[in-house]
């Protein structure tokens, strides 16, 4: 079976890379179950709960991320080196249950998968 892993690693707010990311992590769920997510640089900041992106005029898509282990995708993984150069720790509020790991782990988790999408 192929492993497909999705990097996120845009902030959430600035540009679609993210919303597109999350779009296509959903559209893949339904072909593959193997599937691993990635938060790495200023993609951590799309694991922040309590954002309010109405009051910058931004759609609300980072709410979607909880529904994620509906579709069966379990597998999150969140660098703490970007959480720590961002002032953030792994006990702040994050819309999903991840694992914080260092960044040797992290790549080798990531080079454990076929297919690698960078958001």
């Amino acid at each position: 079976m192929n492993r497909v892993a999705f990097v996120f690693t845009s902030a959430p707010h600035g540009s679609a890379a993210g919303r597109e990311g999350l779009d296509a992590l959903l559209a893949t769920s339904a072909l593959t179950e193997d599937i691993g997510v990635f938060f790495i640089g200023d993609g951590v900041l799309q694991l922040l709960a309590g954002q309010q992106p109405q009051q910058i005029l931004a759609r609300d898509y980072i709410a979607t991320f909880k529904v994620l282990p509906l579709y069966d995708i379990e597998t999150f993984w969140v660098c703490a080196a970007s959480l720590k150069e961002r002032g953030l720790d792994e006990n702040i509020a994050m819309v999903l249950d991840v694992t914080v790991v260092a960044p040797e782990v992290l790549r080798e988790q990531l080079s454990q998968y076929h297919t690698v999408l960078t958001f």
